[in-house]
């Protein structure tokens, strides 16, 4: 393991300097606004670049549609990030009076995004004159011609990548905002909407009730939703995405709403403080296991419901789903670690595949396998003569720009510069393979596939204090794109055990090596196999970075060790 890190700092340095430089690394140009987002409320379309002209122009087509009681569609994906922001824009339009229904594609039989296939079962039972994506549609430019083509208009609200060739300029209106997760975006665009309307309608009888409702969700609810969004699609913690994950946050206390608050006593964390961890690892998968297994439209029904009984019943229901996703990924992983070990060399790019791996979780089969080999890693499954695929690369290789030289093998792909998707038809496969891997071994250097740690300090132990823990709290919330500093030192092992039902996780007691400072607990979680090479003094070097555990009324300073360096 190659560590690297930017500073190597003293023991005169001071918590307040420390924090400084990790700005100044992290290339954080407005510390104020970081430090203190601004609220998402404060926030419009046209501070994302959109003109009046454009949003007034999806005023009018709504106002239109609400005047003649016409049919509105709220086409989400079917991840957390879609169905998240496809909850906070079906239901503001809903409880601002609109004829309005949610539609989550399936999967496995009509993918992700638009497809013909999902524009037709739309048509056919609810006939609506608009359909609102969330998350997806700016890549769709065949669909909504043929949407149109079928009398329907089309608003797209989404995040990922944009191809011009494929944006959908027929599209009634395009509100794309990189800057932002799909239930960001979402968020926006219902608020905007929200702000209209309440002004267009306030006179009315009983209106302000509604309103009222409204005021508190986009403050609370529909913030907590946008958060979960957020963190689960990996969005960078900046910019303002930082304000609705910080607002986000705060917001859980404050709400009512059944659907969150079973999940959360369903997984176990009512009543505690809700961090991008507990969505990351611990909400968003729950969410994401119905879309994996079922059908996404219970996870939405989830988030929704005010009905208490229901939410108990789906919450459970999500619950079993993912401890279910969790066995199949173990199953599965296991049948890919498998075939790896039919390879003489490992290949620089690698590609696995079976007919019968669920579609629902070769993504998580491929970060499993990228984690363990440290090789930008391709998982397919088969159906209906399709192969669907998942894609996870390492940094330094953008594998949606690898995917597009390769384009005309596939019917459909897209991405990001660390996870994409395609499908390929089942007779270009053998050529695919062949063509893709000789591709990789060209471009792919023996540099970008050795593992590197980066670490922000270098710091003696004896800095791992209270008044530094608290000061790197300043900068949370941690996350992608602004993640929890991590630390190396040269430490001196006072003491090692094994811990956990299983025996597989490490705590030290670890002094710095000049013996100045007091002992401090390291936990490295599933590292237990390096107990055997640990002995009293041993001099090691470990990557970590801090947190404050509470026991007992009392709270101390402890490591998360990322890495030991023997």
């Amino acid at each position: 393991m190659n560590i690297t890190y930017k500073h190597e700092i003293s023991t005169k340095t001071k918590p307040q300097e420390i924090i400084d430089l990790l700005l100044k690394s992290r290339n954080i140009k407005d510390i104020g606004s970081f430090l203190n987002p601004p609220s998402p409320l404060e926030l419009t379309l046209k501070d994302f670049g959109f003109k009046q002209k454009e949003i007034s122009l999806m005023m009018k087509l709504l106002t239109r549609i609400k005047k003649n009681d016409e049919m509105i569609i709220v086409y989400t994906d079917y991840d957390a990030d879609g169905i998240t922001g496809g909850a906070v824009l079906w239901e503001t339009l809903h409880l601002l009076g609109f004829k309005v229904m949610p539609y989550v594609p399936h999967r496995k039989t009509e993918g992700y995004g638009f497809s013909k296939k999902g524009i037709d079962a739309v048509k056919k039972e609810f006939n609506p004159v608009l359909i609102m994506s969330v998350d997806h549609g700016i890549t769709a430019k065949k669909e909504v011609e043929y949407a149109n083509n079928h009398g329907i208009d089309v608003i797209i609200t989404d995040h990922h990548h944009r191809q011009e060739e494929k944006v959908p300029d027929s599209a009634a209106c395009i509100f794309h905002i990189p800057a932002l997760s799909g239930s960001g975006t979402a968020y926006m665009v219902a608020k905007e909407i929200f702000n209209y309307f309440k002004i267009q309608e306030s006179h009315k009888v009983g209106g302000q009730t509604k309103f009222k409702v409204l005021e508190k969700y986009f403050k609370t609810d529909y913030l907590a939703l946008a958060a979960i969004g957020t963190v689960a699609d990996l969005v960078p913690l900046v910019g303002p995405s930082r304000s609705i994950v910080t607002y986000g946050l705060k917001s859980f206390s404050k709400v009512d709403r059944p659907g969150i608050k079973h999940i959360l006593k369903e997984a176990q964390i009512e009543g505690k403080e809700i961090r991008p961890y507990e969505i990351g690892f611990i909400i968003a998968p729950r969410i994401n296991a119905v879309g994996r297994l079922e059908h996404a439209i219970d996870a939405l029904r989830l988030l929704c419901t005010t009905d208490e009984k229901r939410a108990r019943e789906l919450a459970q229901k999500v619950g079993n789903l993912n401890t279910n996703r969790q066995d199949l990924v173990k199953e599965q992983v296991a049948e890919a670690q498998a075939q790896m070990k039919k390879f003489k060399v490992i290949p620089k790019l690698i590609i696995l595949y079976a007919d019968h791996w669920h579609e629902g979780v070769i993504g998580l089969i491929a970060g499993n396998i990228l984690e363990e080999y440290y090789r930008p890693t391709i998982v397919m499954t088969k159906g209906d003569g399709f192969y669907k695929a998942s894609v996870r690369s390492i940094p330094g290789f953008h594998i949606t720009d690898f995917l597009k030289t390769l384009d005309s093998y596939f019917t459909n792909y897209g991405g990001h510069a660390a996870a994409a998707g395609f499908t390929l038809k089942g007779e270009k496969l053998e050529m695919f393979l062949e063509v893709a891997v000789k591709k990789a071994e060209k471009i792919i250097s023996d540099e970008m596939l050795e593992r590197t740690m980066e670490v922000d300090l270098k710091i003696p132990l004896s800095l791992s204090t209270k008044p530094l823990v608290n000061a790197l709290n300043k900068l949370a919330p941690f996350g992608m794109g602004n993640a929890k500093p991590t630390f190396t030192s040269e430490a001196s092992v006072v003491h090692a055990k094994i811990l956990g039902k299983q025996r597989n996780h490490l705590k030290l007691q670890v002094k710095d090596v000049s013996g100045q400072s007091l002992p401090l607990d390291m936990i490295a979680f599933g590292q237990a196999e390096i107990f055997k090479q640990l002995s009293k003094n041993q001099k090691i070097t470990l990557v970590y970075h801090l947190d404050l555990n509470e026991w007992n009324g009392q709270k101390n300073v402890q490591g998360m060790v990322k890495h030991v360096e023997l």
